[in-house]
């Protein structure tokens, strides 16, 4: 029949005054005779060390007691919290249903993302990456080799229109985005080796010249959250690109009204015609600088009067029907182009004056020789606007064009903004911080291609496992953005950026952000992390399995490790407890 311990201490006051205690300790079973709840004392403990008591009692619940002289055995020790971490934010936004039935594919593609956030790297090294965290074990993954890793890929490729259109419904549906706004942008990167049936050579943004690229397109919305992410041949030109998501965005996606934003090399004219053709989709763009200087003819309704008393303006010009055009001017902007082209054309001189030093003193000859090394110079510094050369066999000659750099210099620091959405619906200040927003993309692209996810270089092969690994990046840079602005108390993002009372200056940050910078605190005094750092220090979360006793047939326990302050906050934060396991 079980028993259990019970304590009983009593008090008493002697006859001097004195209070005595008195404790004892009994092990007693209980039992029901004749309806009646009954105590049988088996044995009095009283005579025990209190320590002993303790002891029987933990026995008595179910406790496991370790004998005296055994050791307790560390038998594996695991980083956990980084990618315990990523796991719950995945969890909380309900990363799982929105990937597909659970399955084995599922599992390794949601371990694919969860890894591309705490360890980037290529798929041959994230499985061995993951095998050494709960991360492979939790999630049942471990041993998998690279053939099932691309058969997930695959699986993950298959799902991925299906996935988007979820989180365009959840991110761009009226409901969600009352003001209709989509930005869209576009980059590249570049590929190794040489069979990549998307690869070529274009217009590289990575400064990698020469090498075979692809090009994708990332859809987010407003507040530049990803939402959808397309991968083209890496010699498409912008425009064909952003015409070819436009039109995915009213099949796919069922976007019957949305307002596009992207910049002005990609909402080109010819675009903005077969915008007008779809029906439904408007636009927010900008003038590139012919149009601009177009406008601000002696005749034309760009003039500088206009900026006297305010830093934008409405303008309206017959070119541009159904359109609204804000012209901005930045006075900082201004500024940096003047310092800049001044330091080019200083450049541009000390070069060019190098080579008629040496046509002069006959080291070079030949009107073809001089040509190909000024124009190199020229070239360089993207100054051939600027300078009248004049080259002869013996001689080189060079002068600035003093005209045309006082006609750029007028424009520094001016942009216009053409869009075909109604006052009504966005006035003009709210067009330009609707156009400036497109920062928010270049951030993210930043942030996929070397900054948290390292999308770069592609080492895939076919055309399904380069859109997949774009895919997994998208999905990857999706939890990044949540998890930044949950983590932004820990880390040094701007908690709380000022809305500039001039649309068109430039942005400011909070002073708070400036005091976590400078003094690399956060508000409540903890060091403030950049976001790789916090990972990292979540990754010393560990869990550990531990064998109590000397026998290899007992219990292994996982335990996690106590947690910092900043671990235990950085699940606060999610809004999630420390899971001992992931899954």
């Amino acid at each position: 029949m079980p028993v259990h311990v019970v304590r009983v201490r009593k008090s008493h006051t002697d006859k001097h005054g004195q209070v005595r205690d008195y404790r004892s300790a009994y092990l007693r079973r209980t039992f029901r005779q004749e309806g009646k709840v009954r105590n049988e004392t088996v044995a009095n403990l009283s005579a025990l060390p209190e320590h002993v008591v303790d002891l029987i009692e933990a026995g008595l619940k179910g406790e496991q007691l370790v004998p005296a002289g055994s050791a307790a055995t560390v038998t594996r020790s695991l980083p956990h919290g980084h990618v315990a971490a990523v796991a719950a934010q995945a969890g909380a936004l309900g990363f799982p249903g929105l990937l597909g039935p659970a399955s084995k594919q599922r599992d390794l593609a949601l371990a694919l993302i969860i890894a591309r956030v705490c360890r980037p790297g290529s798929k041959l090294a994230t499985t061995r990456w993951w095998a050494d965290t709960t991360l492979a074990q939790d999630l049942g993954v471990d041993g998998a080799g690279t053939d099932e890793v691309y058969a997930a890929m695959d699986w993950l490729a298959a799902r991925q229109q299906g996935i988007e259109k979820t989180l365009a419904t959840r991110h761009l549906s009226p409901e969600a985005n009352p003001k209709k706004l989509a930005l869209f942008d576009l980059s590249s990167s570049w590929v190794t080796g040489h069979h990549c049936e998307l690869a070529a050579r274009g217009y590289s943004r990575d400064g990698k010249k020469g090498l075979p690229q692809i090009e994708y397109g990332l859809l987010t919305e407003p507040d530049g959250r990803p939402v959808a992410v397309r991968v083209v041949a890496g010699n498409t030109a912008d425009p064909a690109a952003f015409e070819a998501i436009a039109q995915e965005m009213k099949t796919t996606f069922g976007l019957q009204e949305m307002v596009m934003v992207g910049d002005r090399g990609m909402i080109t004219s010819a675009r903005i015609a077969a915008l007008k053709e779809l029906g439904g989709l408007g636009w927010v763009t900008a003038l590139r600088a012919p149009s601009i200087k177009a406008l601000a003819a002696d005749d034309g309704p760009l003039q500088m009067s206009l900026f006297d008393e305010t830093n934008l303006a409405e303008i309206t010009h017959p070119d541009y029907p159904g359109e609204r055009l804000i012209a901005c001017r930045n006075p900082a902007l201004a500024a940096e182009r003047t310092r800049k082209r001044r330091e080019l054309l200083e450049a541009t001189d000390a070069e060019l004056a190098k080579i008629a030093a040496a046509a002069e003193a006959g080291r070079i000859r030949g009107a073809g020789k001089i040509g190909v090394r000024a124009g190199k110079v020229i070239g360089k510094y993207n100054m051939e606007k600027h300078y009248t050369l004049t080259i002869e066999d013996n001689a080189f000659g060079y002068a600035r064009n003093e005209e045309q750099i006082r006609a750029e210099a007028a424009l520094d620091g001016i942009y216009i903004i053409r869009t075909s959405v109604g006052a009504a619906a966005m006035d003009a200040a709210r067009v330009v911080a609707t156009y400036k927003s497109l920062a928010g993309v270049e951030r993210d692209f930043r942030s996929i291609k070397s900054i948290d996810l390292s999308l770069r270089p592609i080492h895939h092969w076919t055309e399904t496992r380069v859109r997949a690994h774009v895919f997994i990046c998208m999905l990857a840079a999706y939890l990044v953005w949540h998890l930044r602005r949950a983590w932004a108390p820990l880390t040094f993002t701007d908690e709380d950026r000022p809305a500039p009372a001039d649309p068109v200056a430039p942005a400011n940050r909070s002073e708070a952000a400036d005091k976590k910078a400078s003094t690399r605190t956060s508000s409540d005094g903890h060091p403030a992390y950049s976001f790789r750092a916090l990972l990292e220090h979540l990754g010393t979360l560990t869990r550990n399995d531990i064998r109590y006793g000397t026998a290899q047939d007992l219990p292994v326990i996982p335990t996690l490790a106590i947690p910092t302050p900043i671990q235990r906050q950085a699940f606060d934060l999610i809004g999630e407890p420390i899971p001992i396991h992931i899954k």
